[in-house]
Protein backbone atom coordinates (compact mmCIF):
# COMPACT_ATOMS: atom_id res chain seq x y z
CA UNK A 1 0.00 0.00 0.00
CA UNK A 2 1.23 3.66 -1.23
CA UNK A 3 2.27 5.57 2.33
CA UNK A 4 0.26 8.95 1.58
CA UNK A 5 2.42 10.50 4.77
CA UNK A 6 5.65 10.81 2.58
CA UNK A 7 3.52 12.89 0.53
CA UNK A 8 3.62 17.13 0.86
CA UNK A 9 2.06 17.45 -2.57
CA UNK A 10 -0.83 16.36 -5.49
CA UNK A 11 -0.14 16.60 -9.07
CA UNK A 12 -3.13 15.89 -11.55
CA UNK A 13 -3.14 15.49 -14.92
CA UNK A 14 -6.39 17.52 -16.04
CA UNK A 15 -8.15 16.41 -19.06
CA UNK A 16 -9.17 12.50 -18.26
CA UNK A 17 -8.62 12.60 -14.61
CA UNK A 18 -10.79 15.47 -13.27
CA UNK A 19 -12.37 17.01 -16.35
CA UNK A 20 -14.28 14.26 -18.89
CA UNK A 21 -12.90 14.64 -21.83
CA UNK A 22 -14.13 11.61 -23.49
CA UNK A 23 -17.27 13.04 -23.28
CA UNK A 24 -16.20 16.18 -24.34
CA UNK A 25 -14.42 14.77 -27.42
CA UNK A 26 -17.21 12.82 -28.30
CA UNK A 27 -19.91 15.13 -28.34
CA UNK A 28 -17.65 17.59 -30.38
CA UNK A 29 -16.34 14.98 -32.83
CA UNK A 30 -19.50 12.53 -33.18
CA UNK A 31 -21.92 14.85 -34.90
CA UNK A 32 -18.96 16.14 -37.03
CA UNK A 33 -18.04 12.98 -38.55
CA UNK A 34 -21.63 11.61 -38.67
CA UNK A 35 -22.07 14.62 -41.12
CA UNK A 36 -19.37 13.41 -43.24
CA UNK A 37 -20.15 9.77 -43.67
CA UNK A 38 -17.94 8.54 -40.97
CA UNK A 39 -20.80 7.35 -37.76
CA UNK A 40 -17.49 5.47 -35.95
CA UNK A 41 -17.80 3.99 -32.43
CA UNK A 42 -17.55 5.80 -29.49
CA UNK A 43 -14.23 3.39 -29.06
CA UNK A 44 -12.81 4.14 -32.40
CA UNK A 45 -13.24 7.84 -32.19
CA UNK A 46 -11.42 7.68 -28.92
CA UNK A 47 -8.69 5.35 -30.21
CA UNK A 48 -7.73 7.31 -33.50
CA UNK A 49 -7.66 10.88 -31.11
CA UNK A 50 -5.03 8.56 -29.00
CA UNK A 51 -3.35 7.67 -32.54
CA UNK A 52 -3.43 11.29 -33.99
CA UNK A 53 -2.66 13.60 -31.54
CA UNK A 54 0.77 12.71 -29.70
CA UNK A 55 2.22 12.36 -33.25
CA UNK A 56 1.18 16.15 -33.55
CA UNK A 57 2.25 17.45 -30.14
CA UNK A 58 5.98 15.66 -30.86
CA UNK A 59 6.33 17.86 -33.96
CA UNK A 60 9.32 20.48 -34.28
CA UNK A 61 8.56 23.56 -32.20
CA UNK A 62 5.88 24.02 -29.71
CA UNK A 63 1.88 24.25 -31.20
CA UNK A 64 -0.57 25.84 -28.71
CA UNK A 65 -3.11 23.86 -27.89
CA UNK A 66 -6.04 24.97 -29.44
CA UNK A 67 -4.45 24.89 -32.69
CA UNK A 68 -2.98 21.25 -31.87
CA UNK A 69 -7.00 20.40 -31.02
CA UNK A 70 -8.01 22.05 -34.47
CA UNK A 71 -5.21 19.82 -36.61
CA UNK A 72 -6.78 16.59 -34.35
CA UNK A 73 -10.02 17.66 -36.65
CA UNK A 74 -8.07 17.90 -39.68
CA UNK A 75 -5.92 15.06 -38.97
CA UNK A 76 -9.30 12.99 -38.58
CA UNK A 77 -10.11 14.39 -42.12
CA UNK A 78 -6.90 13.08 -43.42
CA UNK A 79 -7.32 9.67 -42.20
CA UNK A 80 -10.82 9.45 -42.96
CA UNK A 81 -10.80 11.48 -46.44
CA UNK A 82 -12.42 14.20 -46.13
CA UNK A 83 -11.94 18.62 -45.54
CA UNK A 84 -13.39 20.17 -42.17
CA UNK A 85 -13.97 23.81 -42.65
CA UNK A 86 -12.54 26.02 -40.94
CA UNK A 87 -15.34 26.52 -38.91
CA UNK A 88 -15.47 22.40 -38.44
CA UNK A 89 -11.68 22.40 -37.23
CA UNK A 90 -12.62 25.32 -34.62
CA UNK A 91 -15.41 23.14 -33.12
CA UNK A 92 -13.47 20.76 -31.38
CA UNK A 93 -11.27 23.68 -28.97
CA UNK A 94 -14.54 26.01 -29.07
CA UNK A 95 -16.01 23.04 -26.72
CA UNK A 96 -13.43 22.84 -24.39
CA UNK A 97 -15.28 25.36 -22.39
CA UNK A 98 -18.27 23.04 -21.63
CA UNK A 99 -16.21 19.99 -21.05
CA UNK A 100 -17.32 19.28 -17.01
CA UNK A 101 -15.45 17.69 -14.23
CA UNK A 102 -16.44 14.02 -12.99
CA UNK A 103 -19.14 13.58 -10.94
CA UNK A 104 -16.78 12.99 -7.87
CA UNK A 105 -14.22 15.32 -8.43
CA UNK A 106 -14.71 18.66 -6.88
CA UNK A 107 -15.72 16.92 -3.47
CA UNK A 108 -12.33 14.49 -3.82
CA UNK A 109 -10.18 18.04 -4.55
CA UNK A 110 -11.60 19.59 -1.60
CA UNK A 111 -10.91 16.95 0.25
CA UNK A 112 -7.58 16.87 -0.21
CA UNK A 113 -7.13 20.63 -0.62
CA UNK A 114 -7.34 19.97 3.63
CA UNK A 115 -3.89 17.88 3.67
CA UNK A 116 -1.63 18.39 0.60
CA UNK A 117 -0.77 21.44 -1.61
CA UNK A 118 -2.34 20.65 -5.22
CA UNK A 119 -1.08 21.18 -8.49
CA UNK A 120 -2.00 20.74 -12.18
CA UNK A 121 0.05 19.61 -15.12
CA UNK A 122 -1.97 19.56 -18.16
CA UNK A 123 -1.39 19.37 -21.53
CA UNK A 124 -3.50 22.65 -22.18
CA UNK A 125 -2.75 26.60 -22.99
CA UNK A 126 -3.63 29.03 -20.00
CA UNK A 127 -6.48 30.58 -21.86
CA UNK A 128 -8.66 27.37 -22.66
CA UNK A 129 -7.62 25.87 -18.89
CA UNK A 130 -9.08 29.28 -17.51
CA UNK A 131 -12.32 28.72 -18.55
CA UNK A 132 -11.48 25.13 -16.37
CA UNK A 133 -10.27 26.39 -13.33
CA UNK A 134 -13.60 27.49 -12.72
CA UNK A 135 -15.56 24.11 -12.52
CA UNK A 136 -13.05 22.47 -10.30
CA UNK A 137 -14.08 23.91 -6.64
CA UNK A 138 -10.30 24.59 -5.19
CA UNK A 139 -7.50 27.04 -5.85
CA UNK A 140 -4.47 24.85 -6.79
CA UNK A 141 -0.81 26.10 -5.44
CA UNK A 142 0.24 25.84 -8.31
CA UNK A 143 -0.77 25.38 -12.14
CA UNK A 144 1.76 23.95 -15.14
CA UNK A 145 0.09 24.19 -18.70
CA UNK A 146 2.29 22.72 -21.58
CA UNK A 147 2.20 26.11 -22.66
CA UNK A 148 4.31 27.67 -19.49
CA UNK A 149 7.05 24.61 -20.14
CA UNK A 150 6.85 25.06 -23.56
CA UNK A 151 6.32 20.92 -24.30
CA UNK A 152 3.32 18.56 -23.60
CA UNK A 153 3.78 15.89 -21.32
CA UNK A 154 5.23 12.92 -21.49
CA UNK A 155 8.13 15.60 -22.33
CA UNK A 156 9.48 16.08 -18.82
CA UNK A 157 9.66 20.04 -18.79
CA UNK A 158 6.06 20.36 -17.43
CA UNK A 159 7.29 18.12 -14.36
CA UNK A 160 10.48 19.77 -13.98
CA UNK A 161 8.07 23.22 -13.48
CA UNK A 162 5.98 21.84 -11.15
CA UNK A 163 8.73 20.39 -8.78
CA UNK A 164 10.22 23.76 -9.39
CA UNK A 165 6.77 25.68 -8.43
CA UNK A 166 6.20 24.07 -5.37
CA UNK A 167 9.37 24.23 -4.25
CA UNK A 168 9.43 19.80 -3.38
CA UNK A 169 11.54 17.11 -4.35
CA UNK A 170 10.44 14.54 -6.38
CA UNK A 171 9.85 11.97 -3.11
CA UNK A 172 7.51 14.20 -1.80
CA UNK A 173 5.46 14.94 -4.74
CA UNK A 174 2.92 12.01 -5.83
CA UNK A 175 1.28 12.57 -9.26
CA UNK A 176 -1.92 11.51 -10.25
CA UNK A 177 -3.17 10.66 -13.87
CA UNK A 178 -5.33 8.39 -16.27
CA UNK A 179 -2.64 7.61 -18.67
CA UNK A 180 0.15 5.64 -18.49
CA UNK A 181 1.62 7.16 -21.32
CA UNK A 182 1.38 11.08 -20.42
CA UNK A 183 1.50 10.96 -16.61
CA UNK A 184 3.11 7.88 -14.80
CA UNK A 185 6.15 7.04 -17.29
CA UNK A 186 7.53 10.31 -17.19
CA UNK A 187 6.57 11.15 -13.38
CA UNK A 188 8.09 7.76 -12.25
CA UNK A 189 11.37 8.49 -14.48
CA UNK A 190 11.27 12.48 -12.25
CA UNK A 191 11.49 10.32 -8.86
CA UNK A 192 7.28 10.62 -8.63
CA UNK A 193 5.49 7.82 -7.28
CA UNK A 194 2.59 7.69 -9.09
CA UNK A 195 -1.12 6.89 -9.03
CA UNK A 196 -3.22 5.42 -11.78
CA UNK A 197 -6.77 6.69 -12.02
CA UNK A 198 -8.42 4.14 -14.59
CA UNK A 199 -11.67 5.59 -15.18
CA UNK A 200 -11.79 4.28 -18.82
CA UNK A 201 -8.86 2.24 -19.58
CA UNK A 202 -6.48 4.31 -22.47
CA UNK A 203 -9.70 5.93 -24.05
CA UNK A 204 -8.20 8.66 -25.92
CA UNK A 205 -5.00 8.42 -24.90
CA UNK A 206 -2.06 6.13 -26.73
CA UNK A 207 -1.79 2.65 -24.91
CA UNK A 208 1.38 2.03 -23.06
CA UNK A 209 3.13 -0.45 -20.82
CA UNK A 210 4.24 0.96 -17.63
CA UNK A 211 3.01 0.20 -13.53
CA UNK A 212 2.11 2.97 -11.04
CA UNK A 213 2.55 3.16 -7.38
CA UNK A 214 -1.39 2.56 -7.07
CA UNK A 215 -4.13 2.28 -9.37
CA UNK A 216 -7.60 3.49 -8.40
CA UNK A 217 -11.17 3.47 -10.56
CA UNK A 218 -11.81 7.58 -9.91
CA UNK A 219 -10.77 10.35 -7.51
CA UNK A 220 -13.05 9.42 -4.82
CA UNK A 221 -11.56 6.22 -4.45
CA UNK A 222 -7.81 8.43 -4.42
CA UNK A 223 -9.24 10.77 -1.70
CA UNK A 224 -10.46 8.35 0.40
CA UNK A 225 -6.77 6.23 0.49
CA UNK A 226 -5.02 9.62 0.90
CA UNK A 227 -7.27 11.46 3.72
CA UNK A 228 -8.75 8.38 5.45
CA UNK A 229 -11.36 9.18 8.11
Amino acid sequence: MLDFSRFDAITFDCYGTLIDWETGILNALRPLLTAHGHPLHDSQILAMYGEIEPEIQKGDGFTPYRQVLGDLVRGFGNKLRFTPSAAEAESLPNSLRAWQPFPDTVAALQKLKARYKLAIISNIDDELFAHTARLLGVKFDAVITAQQAGAYKPSPKPFELALKRLVLPPGRVLHAGQSVYHDVIPARAMGMATVLVERRGAGATRPTEGEPDLRVQDMKSLAAAAVPG
